[in-house]
């Protein structure tokens, strides 16, 4: 299995300034397996110690914070010797540890010599509570399940992978029936790297459902260990509405859907908490499509998305048939599954997609991503009309802003005064 973070850990190993890393991620998006893999191939050894499981991990920090003692002891917890430069150090579910997170700053001002890793499943709702942070001792990675390059890497289509990087987008086009019948693939597995391995190793579509069933168990057992009872219903209110949500023509996340009369108030907090951990993805609306579009967000609208689309498919229990024979995943749902496919691309490229919508007209943007250079408004488009009527009204209407929109759609790649069309399959093409 490859994963594209493996080239940035290298970045960050080989960098004199760097800092203890902490990789954030979602339970199962392979977090453990990265470290792992990363210590295995790019240094003499590893000393892998997993918090939440090791009792003597609690007497780590408890004493002191002297860097020479806490190497003694993990070199003794975990039998490797440790040498500065020969060995990856990976505390894993370090937010078990009473000062465990705090310690990574005496890595960085009394041994930046070692190669420190951190991680945790909610890690995340950690940092989110702000316990002992190390401002300005750490560098942040962020791990999310497999984009569409890296499930076609696990597929062994290395070939249809490298081909996605090529200037020829009429090699694509010839292609474009073996990219989608992946891509119809994607959309049932998803890109959590055991789901993924399991389909890949036994093509059993209902070990696949039975995969993802146990991982989203799993996301409901953190909620109700690591929280209160009243928050814990609210937080799995919120989770629970996603498909319904995201079914809707108008995917504005909506209060009411949770149950009538609920207020934003009730149900910040719950929000909150999801997307600290990782299992959803806040994509809020702004008002204008100008650079820094931060500036113009409306922090009282906005969408929610789940992390990955294969356990989206297995909250709604939508049928491997629907999913894997003909269009009817792309069009089906008001085209959630394929929203939640472009979200998730998107987020894995590095960016924190927007969406506009009109305040006088029924109008609306599907997501807009800002890069270096411009603002890029996106309409996804999942049937055979693919008008981009939103997106060429705004663009015509704002010609001081100097846009040129994106369409994903079905359609083959396209170049228009003031739109580019690309296919859904290419998306990492078009932002690489």
């Amino acid at each position: 299995m490859k994963r594209k973070i493996i080239q940035q850990l290298k970045l960050w190993k080989d960098n004199p300034a760097r800092k203890p890393l902490i990789l954030l991620g979602a339970r199962q998006v392979g977090k453990t397996w990265v470290m792992k893999h990363f210590g295995q191939t790019e240094f003499e050894n590893v000393a892998y110690i997993n918090c939440d499981v090791e009792p003597l991990a609690k007497e780590l920090f408890a004493a002191d914070y002297s860097i020479p003692r806490i190497l003694l002891t993990l070199q003794a917890i975990t039998g490797t010797k440790i040498e500065a430069g020969k060995t990856l150090i990976v505390f894993d579910e370090l937010q078990e540890v009473e000062r465990g997170l705090h310690s990574l700053k005496y890595f960085q001002e009394n041994a930046p010599e070692y190669h420190v890793m951190a991680a945790g499943s909610l890690l995340g709702i950690t940092l989110g509570k702000g316990q002992s942070f190390p401002v300005g001792k750490v560098n942040v990675m962020h791990l999310y399940p497999m984009d569409f390059e890296e499930f076609l890497m696990a597929a062994g289509e290395t070939d249809l992978c490298d081909l996605l990087h090529q200037p020829d987008w009429e090699i694509l086009k010839i292609l474009s029936l073996k990219y989608v019948d992946l891509l119809r693939q994607y959309y049932y597995v998803g890109g959590m790297p055991e789901v993924v391995d399991c389909f890949f190793q036994h093509q059993n579509l209902q070990e696949v459902r039975d995969k993802q069933t146990e991982i989203l168990d799993a996301y409901r057992r953190d909620i109700s260990k690591h929280t209160t009872a009243t928050e814990s219903i609210r937080i799995g209110q919120v989770l629970q509405s996603l498909p319904s949500q995201l079914a809707k023509e108008n995917k504005k996340f909506i209060y009411n859907v949770l149950k009538k009369g609920a207020r934003a108030t009730e149900y910040e907090l719950a929000i909150q908490w999801l997307m600290d951990a990782g299992l959803v993805h806040k994509v809020s609306r702004i008002k204008e499509l100008q650079m820094p579009v931060k500036f113009y967000e409306d922090l009282g609208a906005f969408k929610l998305f789940l992390l990955d689309c294969g356990l989206l498919g297995c909250m709604t229990e939508a049928p491997a048939s629907q999913m894997l024979v003909g269009d009817n995943v792309f069009k089906e749902f008001k085209g959630a599954f394929t929203e939640q496919f472009v979200l998730q691309q998107l987020v894995a490229q590095g960016f924190s997609p927007y969406y506009w919508s009109s305040d006088k007209t029924p109008a609306e943007i599907d997501f807009v991503v800002q890069t270096e250079h411009r603002v890029i408004p996106v309409e996804v488009k999942a049937e055979e009309n693919v008008r981009a009527r939103s997106m060429s009204e705004y663009i015509k209407n704002h010609p001081d802003y100097q846009l040129k929109g994106l369409r994903i759609s079905m359609m083959g790649y396209q170049d228009q005064e003031w739109m580019e069309n690309i296919p859904l399959f290419a998306i990492t093409k078009f932002f690489g």
